[in-house]
């Protein structure tokens, strides 16, 4: 939680922007944006998703729903041969060329 702190600091920063001004467009109180830049983990999800968007990141957001998946069930997904089916006009034309 340090490290997301610090890298929201170094966006803030990055934009100039004081932590009155930060704050107030990501509708917390200055307080709360202290405690997120120093990593305090008792703020509020619902907070960091909104910094998120702000910053223009919400879609980083996701990165952490993801299911983790080891290298060794990966490769052996990609080594599987995909399954492919015949469409369903190509299966029509042949019943319908067999009764004519």
């Amino acid at each position: 939680m340090k490290a997301l702190g610090a890298r929201l600091r170094e966006e803030r920063l990055l934009r100039n922007e004081t932590q009155k001004v930060f704050a107030s467009r990501l509708g917390v109180s200055i307080p709360t944006l202290y405690k997120m830049e120093n990593g305090d983990h008792r703020v509020q999800l619902g907070h960091w998703a909104l910094a998120l968007d702000v910053l223009g990141h919400v879609e980083d957001l996701d990165q952490l729903l993801l299911p983790n998946e080891s290298l060794f069930a990966k490769y052996e997904r990609m080594q599987k041969p995909k399954r492919q089916r015949a469409s369903r006009k190509g299966g029509q034309r042949s019943i319908e060329s067999k009764s004519e």
